[in-house]
Parts: C-alpha cells; structure tokens; sequence
C-alpha cells in the first residue's frame, strides 16, 4: 500500500517538473533572441543603398576610380547580410552541436569584422575626395571636365573627368554622393560592430542559454 502510494506521489512530482519545465515552442519564439533578424536585415538594405550610390557616381563619368565609386563594399556587404539570414534559419542546437552552426556562425563573426574594416577604408576613401571635390575649381573643356585644386599654382595637380557635360555635377552632386556614402559607410561599420559583437557575447558572454536542466532536490531549473 505504501509502495503504490509512493508510486503515485513520484509520477505526480515528475508531471509536476515537467509542467515546470520551459515549453518547446518558446524555443521558436525566440529564435529572434538566439540571431538579431534586425541585423541582417539593416546589412542588406545599407549594402543595397552603398551598391546603388555608387552606381549613380560611376553614371557621371566613367572615368571614376573604383576606389572613389565604392559598390564592390556594397556587394560584399549584401553577401555578409545573406549569410546572416542563413545562420537564422539554422535550427538552433545548445553548444554547438552542430558543425555546420559553428562554422556558419564563425564565417560570419569573420565577414562582419571584415564588413568593419571595409566600411571604414570607404569612408577613409570617401572623406579624401570629399575634400578634394569640395575645393575643386573646374573648367569645361568640349565632353571634358578639368578641375584643379589650386588655379593659382601651375604646377597643382589636374583632376579630368570624362563625358561631363557640366562641372556643377563634379563640384555639386559628386561632392554630395561622397557625403552620402560616408554617412552610409558609418552606419553599416557600426552595425557590422554590433554583428560581430552580438556573435562574441554568444560565443563566449553565454547571450542565449537553450538548454535548461531540471534538479530533482531543488525542483528549480538552471541555464548551463
């Protein structure tokens, strides 16, 4: 009699843990908090924004260095968001079980520092010409537009942009896109930090904790 009553008082303390216990679906729904989906989705929408100013600079004159019309930083950015949305997608396993998690998880902790060193090398780049352009004094010249640094000096360094129509778009709307590429390249660095930051703090700061232990003595549950 004993024995049953025993039995039965076991089954309810271990129906009663597993009530306690966290449910499964809270795994899906926080699967925003395992992989900030904001992230990948703000590395997509600036590498698109980078990609396409520099497109519209390149449309002025196709005399424009690569470095001066910065869309190779875009696209690499963009592949950086993808593998993003793909480390999401991954079914979440607690301490890297899975191969494949960790070797996604450690490309992109890898792209996004890389993703910071190229947004600032494009500012670098950016904030250069920024300066010339905005000191620029230019000259049209049939299809061609000469600029100068210095009038006065015959000896200053000429900048010719080809098939100009009009200076105003070199010394105007070039000036503006490299203003616009810095403030563009300074948010996508940032976020970039944030990526690699957020993968750290996972890795290492325990910034999710998916599996969760029951103790028998305590009936509590503790993060491991």
């Amino acid at each position: 009699m004993g024995q049953g009553q025993k039995g039965s008082s076991d089954k309810k303390e271990g129906k009663k843990r597993r009530d306690e216990s966290p449910a499964p679906e809270d795994g899906n729904r926080c699967r925003v908090c395992r992989f900030p989906l904001l992230v990948a989705l703000l590395q997509l929408l600036l590498g698109v924004a980078i990609t396409a100013v520099a497109f519209l600079m390149l449309a002025i004159s196709p005399s424009l260095l690569a470095r001066e019309t910065p869309h190779w930083a875009g696209i690499i950015l963009c592949l950086v968001s993808i593998l993003g949305f793909i480390l999401y997608c991954i079914t979440y396993l607690p301490d890297e079980r899975s191969s494949k998690q960790f070797i996604v998880k450690l490309l992109y902790f890898i792209l996004c520092t890389i993703g910071l060193v190229i947004s600032v090398l494009v500012m670098a780049f950016a904030g250069h010409h920024y300066s010339q352009t905005s000191s620029f004094t230019c000259e049209l010249m049939i299809d061609d537009c000469m600029c100068k640094l210095d009038e006065s000096d015959p000896i200053a360094r000429t900048f010719i942009y080809e098939g100009v129509s009009d200076c105003v778009v070199i010394t105007g709307t070039l000036t503006l896109y490299f203003l616009l590429q810095i403030v563009l390249n300074l948010a996508q660095a940032l976020v970039c930090a944030v990526g690699a930051f957020i993968m750290w703090k996972h890795r290492y700061q325990v910034f999710f904790a998916g599996l969760q232990i029951g103790s028998p003595s305590s009936q509590q549950w503790h993060k491991v």
